[in-house]
This record gives structure tokens, sequence and C-alpha cells, in this order.
């Protein structure tokens, strides 16, 4: 091995044109990372959009492997960083111009809870558990679902939750484990798992998600 060589240490000894392959590998890669995210739903997303994961994920491995491989040369990662960053500023910039490829890529917010219902469809579709929900519900001091008119499921995957004034709030669902569970002979119960009401007592299935298991509503106002 030739020591200083100029083309092995930025090409590794491959030829020049190979940066136009590296240039596609890395939009075929982009496309990738960036469909298997969507893909996924917003769960773990949380403060960080697609784009900045995409960025991240891209530019994270661009920068480890040559730093440590001696097969991979520097201009590929160059190139690589580029390609990356390129395809960010024009897919942003697409983003903020076309309203349908900002909806396609980025998604749109979603009604998980509605007039103080629980829309089990919308709910089961964006493949979050109830005890994710329940549990960021409880941080901020929700002790039944009675308490909350609207949930909304952001394209961050953050919640947003608007509640109900202390005079308008309805029997709803503990969302404490372990509480309420005695409702066998109580007329008012609450589906344990989409809140839904039933004054006629325990019924054989949940009308609203098809559910079998019933507790007694809490009437509590919310403590801020």
């Amino acid at each position: 091995m030739k020591s200083l060589d100029l083309n092995r240490i930025l090409m590794n000894d491959l030829p020049f044109h190979f940066l136009l392959e590296v240039g596609l590998r890395t939009m075929i890669m982009f496309v990738v990372i960036l469909v298997t995210l969507r893909a996924s739903g917003k769960r773990g997303i949380k403060q960080l959009s697609v784009f900045e994961l995409v960025l991240i994920i891209g530019l994270g491995s661009a920068a480890g492997d040559p730093m440590f491989y001696e097969d991979v040369g520097l201009l590929p990662a160059f190139t690589v960083f580029t390609v990356v960053i390129m395809m960010y500023i024009l897919i942003t910039k697409l983003t903020d111009k076309v309203r349908w490829a900002e909806k396609l890529l980025e998604g749109k917010p979603e009604y998980l809870m509605k007039d103080g219902r629980l829309l089990y469809r919308t709910f089961k579709n964006s493949n979050l558990s109830r005890d994710e929900l329940f549990s960021e519900l409880r941080l901020q001091n929700v002790e039944h679902l009675g308490q909350v008119k609207s949930i909304v499921l952001e394209t961050s995957g953050e919640f947003s939750v608007l509640f109900y004034d202390d005079d308008d709030i309805k029997p709803g669902l503990p969302i404490f484990p372990g509480e309420g569970l005695s409702a066998a002979d109580t007329l008012e119960v609450v589906c344990n798992f989409c809140g839904q009401l039933s004054h006629g007592g325990i019924q054989q299935t949940c009308p609203e998600c098809k559910e079998q298991e019933w507790r007694i509503p809490f009437y509590n106002k919310r403590i801020s």
C-alpha cells in the first residue's frame, strides 16, 4: 500500500464515475427510509418531523462509515451529504407550496376523540395503543374520559387535548388502573375500551367497538 496516495484517500482506488452510482444509491435509500417511516405511523416520532429523522439517519450513516472503514472513500460520503441535503431542501419547498404533497408526505392531524366520544375506528387505524393514550392523559391530570372533549393526534405524533369546563363534564371511563371495576349491579356503565356510555347496565357487546368489558363511570371534575 502506498502512503499518502491521494486517489486511495479520496476514492479508495475507485473510478470517479462511481460518484454517480453513490448519488443514485443515496436517492433510492432516502426514499426507502422515508416510505418506511411513513408506513410505521406516527408512533415514536414526537417532536421530530419525518424529514428530520430521514436527515439524521442518512447523514449519520454517511458520516460514520468513512471514519473507520478503509474501503469507504471520503468523496462518496461527501456526495451522500450533498444529495441528502438537496433532497431535503427540495421536498421541504415542495410541501410548502403544494398542499397535497404535504398531506401525502407528512400526513394530517386526526381526531382520536371528538365531542367527548372516542373515535374507535380512527384510533385503531392510528397504530396507537390505548395504554399509550391513557398514559399521556394521566400526565395531564385526567382521571376519566368524561373530562376530555377532544383529542387530536398531530403530525408530530404528539397529542393536543381540549378539556370540558367543570360544568360540562360527563360520566366517563376511568383511566387509572384498577378503578371502576365492579359494574355488575350498576345501571350506568361505560365500555372498558372506548368509553361508550350505557344507561341500561352491562350489555353483551359495546355497540361502538364490540368489546365486552364494562366499568363504573366517574363524574369527578378535573384537578388542574
